[in-house]
């Protein structure tokens, strides 16, 4: 069974997290259109940081 691979054009590495795409798309550029992305650790770090405040505001409308 063949491992996943990140979804960021260019990259080759194995997937560390999956993410949802819309958040991802603002982020990086992908080759699909999908409702989820596979990101690698070092894409996953960026992803992190360039989101952190969108995924903060999505996590106060829970409560």
């Amino acid at each position: 069974m063949s491992e996943k691979k990140c979804d960021v054009k260019g990259c080759e590495e194995e997937s560390y997290q999956t993410v949802p795409a819309e958040l991802a798309n603002k982020v990086f550029t992908f080759d699909a259109k999908a409702t989820k992305v596979h990101l690698c650790r070092e894409h996953y770090k960026k992803y992190k940081k360039e989101t952190k405040k969108e995924r903060e505001a999505r996590r106060a409308d829970w409560v």
